[in-house]
């Protein structure tokens, strides 16, 4: 489902302020949710926000009006300049780490993740609209299949629909829909155990983009499960912070330099690249075409070129 790395196939004291940002509020906990163990799980959703503003707040706003179960939220301002710091700042139960420039996609999750204590972590873009039950669902999918990492279902594109009734009839139609052994960069919940097991998220790679893709690989090597879920569907409007950075900086800043860092760091050469890239294609293609046979949906839409597309 993660679009930009076919080729993979696919702990800290709480916050320092002096080495991580300047900490500027303490968050609260919302209620109450079922843990693998039978307790109370404690969630903790981390964002990372670079201006864009208008989409940080339609995210916030779904997050508060669909989160019914015990979550913290702990927002981090990768040096935003467009009025997002003063948003910040008028909302409640938030908690926010105010970098003063950008210091990328890895360190602004680790400085989350630093700064959390919960049994799980959601990592979660600002350009994600959520839908009701989205949390609910991932925890049960974790639960139920004894997944580690888990992503919900999504549409990437403009919001052109009706959220919440698409939203209920695809968690509906395709609940029992899985795809094991991935996950994806837009939003994924992670165990704690997970973290400390193989480590952070690495900061070599700069600015954005393949991060998540070696995070996701690590944690397979160590035995970790991971899987994308009917259980949970969010919107996508795809790539907004991205899009916004590649209008600042030359692509080959950052992008073309993390790929080859990437397959240098795994050393990855032509002939696995081909044959990894050839095999995630053909599992798609079958997942596709067996949720699409079953469901009448498939876990990872877009809407482009006038049409719904189904990946």
């Amino acid at each position: 489902m993660t679009r930009h790395n076919n080729e993979t196939g696919q702990f800290q004291s709480p916050v320092n302020a002096s080495a991580t940002g300047e900490l500027l509020r303490s968050g609260i906990t919302f209620d109450v949710a079922p843990s693998a163990s039978g307790g109370k799980a404690t969630v903790e959703i981390i964002i990372p926000v670079y201006n864009q503003v208008e989409y940080t707040r339609k995210c916030l706003e779904s997050l508060r009006q669909t989160t019914r179960t015990a979550a913290s939220v702990i927002v981090i301002d990768n040096g935003s300049t467009d009025g997002t710091p003063e948003y910040l700042a008028n909302l409640p139960a938030l908690t926010v780490i105010r970098n003063e420039k950008n210091r990328g996609c890895a360190a602004a999750w680790n400085q989350g993740i630093a700064a959390s204590t919960g049994e799980w972590v959601v990592v979660l873009n600002n350009d994600v609209v959520l839908t009701p039950g989205w949390l609910d669902g991932l925890l049960a999918a974790a639960v139920e299949i004894g997944l580690d990492i888990v992503s919900p279902a999504l549409r990437e594109g403009p919001l052109n629909y009706e959220l919440e009734a698409y939203a209920r009839e695809f968690v509906r139609s395709t609940g029992g829909a899985t795809r094991p052994g991935v996950a994806h960069g837009v939003c994924f919940l992670v165990r704690r155990r997970v973290f400390e097991s193989v480590g952070l998220f690495d900061e070599n790679f700069r600015i954005g983009q393949f991060e998540d893709a070696d995070f996701f690989h690590r944690a397979r090597q160590a035995g970790f499960a991971l899987g994308a879920t009917g259980q949970s569907f969010v919107h996508h409007f795809g790539s907004v912070t991205q899009n916004y950075v590649r209008q600042q900086l030359p692509l080959e800043a950052y992008e073309d330099w993390n790929r080859a860092y990437y397959r240098s760091k795994w050393t990855l050469g032509w002939h696995q690249r081909c044959l990894t890239r050839w095999k995630a294609r053909a599992q798609v293609a079958w997942w596709r075409a067996w949720e699409l046979h079953l469901c009448g949906h498939s876990l990872a839409e877009r809407w482009q070129h006038g049409q719904l597309e189904y990946e």
